[in-house]
């Protein structure tokens, strides 16, 4: 089946878009993305903010276009019969489909793979973004789009179950009391697991604990963990999960940092200890889980701002007292 007539009219106009170019501005002219063969076009409905954003924003990798990677939004264009119409979320790595790790199943991998709002692809805070067809999942209807935003973070999280067997009567600790962090420790107490959230921060400890999470200030902590994940977003988070983990425990590493950090390898040697990265993940886990109403995000989300309040969004996102922000482009 050919392109809608009204698509193909609307690619005549431009969209509302923040632009990173190096600094960040908000556009209200920027081109639509062009329909591309084998190709969705989203309507986006809101995005999220994550550490990474507020990074590339600064200049990590020398991003220039679009950013913002999680959302949930609505088909626009499509030449898939079974995407047309959907309300969606799209897993953010568009791989090339030939090379060995996409063969091999490992595609989040490939070398000439685009990451949307990341890595050669325009993202989510704007108006309408482009994945492949295959990258897109429905929402189920019971989902609502506020907690259908948090799918890839929730993704990243349940990404940590499909590359561990973690025993449930053994400790584990999450580091960082921010966004990722978060979300982790709702996953694994959903999951059956007791962990403990530490950070910096009263108030939002407080309100994880609200949230039936065990939380403390990360200096209390006076015990070792069989599991440390490190969600601080900076780079000593490792040398402080090496401090807090068991001989021959692991260390499941969620940050991205831009600034790296000095780290004396012989503890990670001597202690036997098991280093593991941990980035993207299947969203199906994610949609699964919020689709139960077992986990509920909901709660973390703390302002949505237009588009053209780019600027107030990103100063918000900033703010250690605060969770999750999110834009909402249509």
């Amino acid at each position: 089946m050919g392109r809608s007539r009204e698509f193909d009219s609307r690619h005549t106009k431009t969209m509302r878009a923040l632009v990173v170019d190096p600094n960040l501005t908000f556009r209200s002219h920027s081109p639509d993305p062009a329909p591309t063969a084998g190709e969705t076009i989203v309507r986006v409905s809101l995005a999220g903010i994550c550490g990474t954003d507020l990074e590339l924003m600064r200049g990590y990798m020398g991003y220039r276009g679009i950013p913002g990677h999680e959302f949930v939004g609505r088909v626009a264009e499509t030449n898939d019969p079974k995407l047309r119409g959907q309300r969606v979320v799209g897993e953010i790595n568009a791989a090339c489909g030939r090379c060995g790790y996409c063969r091999s199943g490992l595609a989040r991998h490939c070398a000439e793979r685009t990451v949307l709002g990341i890595l050669g692809r325009d993202g989510a805070f704007a108006e309408y973004l482009r994945l492949p067809d295959e990258n897109l999942l429905p929402v189920p209807d019971s989902i609502p789009d506020e907690t259908a935003v948090f799918t890839e973070p929730l993704a990243a999280a349940y990404e940590i179950f499909e590359q561990l067997h973690i025993a449930r009567d053994h400790p584990v600790v999450v580091l960082g009391d921010g966004r990722l962090g978060a979300l982790i420790a709702l996953a694994l107490k959903r999951e059956g697991y007791l962990p403990v959230v530490a950070g910096h921060h009263h108030e939002k400890l407080g309100r994880l604990a609200s949230l039936g999470l065990f939380a403390s200030l990360e200096q209390d902590l006076k015990e070792r963990f069989d599991y440390v994940v490190d969600c601080t977003g900076h780079g000593d988070g490792l040398r402080r999960a090496t401090e807090l983990v068991k001989p021959r425990g692991t260390i499941v590493l969620k940050s991205t940092a831009a600034a790296g950090a000095a780290l004396n390898l012989a503890p990670l040697v001597i202690n036997e200890i098991t280093v593991l990265g941990s980035r993207c993940g299947r969203f199906a886990p994610a949609l699964a889980a919020f689709e139960k109403g077992t986990l509920d995000p909901r709660p973390l989300i703390d302002g949505t701002f237009p588009l053209e309040e780019g600027a107030a969004a990103m100063e918000a996102a900033e703010k250690t007292s605060n969770f999750k922000i999110l834009l909402k482009p249509s």
